[in-house]
C-alpha cells in the first residue's frame, strides 16, 4: 500500500490551489513497531511544518470505530492545516524534508492523506 502521495497526485493537488488554507486528514495505520519511527519523523517534521507555515491542530489514537467496515479503523488520526495546497506541495518536494520521509515510510503499513475544504454554507448538519 502506498504511504505517500504520488507526483500525479501532487500535480492534481496543484492545480486545484485556491490559495485558501486546506487541512490534510491524516489516517494512519503503523506497521509493527513503526510507532516509535513515525513520533521520530513527527519531531523532524514540525520543523518543516513552522517553515511552510503549517500548523497541527490535532494528533490522537484511534479508538474502536463505532460506524465502520472491517479493516477501517486506524491506529492514529493527524489534522494539520497549511495556508494552501501550494504550500503543502513545496514542503513534500523540499529536499532536505524528502530526507526524513522514509522514517515516515517505514512507520506506516497503510494511509489516507486527503485535503479537504470547509463547509460554507450555514445549518450544516453534524453527525
Amino acid at each position: 500500500m502506498a504511504v505517500d502521495p504520488s507526483g500525479k497526485a501532487l500535480a492534481e493537488l496543484r492545480e486545484q490551489n485556491s490559495g485558501e488554507p486546506v487541512v490534510m486528514l491524516n489516517l494512519l495505520r503503523f506497521a509493527p513497531g513503526g510507532r516509535a519511527s513515525y513520533e521520530e519523523y513527527s519531531r523532524r517534521a514540525a520543523e518543516f511544518l513552522h517553515r511552510y507555515g503549517g500548523e497541527l491542530l490535532y494528533a490522537g489514537d484511534g479508538g474502536a470505530p463505532l460506524v465502520a467496515e472491517e479493516g477501517q479503523e486506524w491506529d492514529a488520526v493527524l489534522l494539520v492545516r497549511y495556508p494552501s495546497r501550494d504550500a503543502f506541495t513545496r514542503m513534500v518536494a523540499d529536499p532536505e524534508y524528502q530526507k526524513i520521509t522514509p522514517l515516515r515510510a517505514r512507520a506506516l503499513s497503510e494511509a489516507v492523506l486527503q485535503p479537504t475544504a470547509p463547509w460554507t454554507r450555514r445549518g450544516a448538519a453534524a453527525s
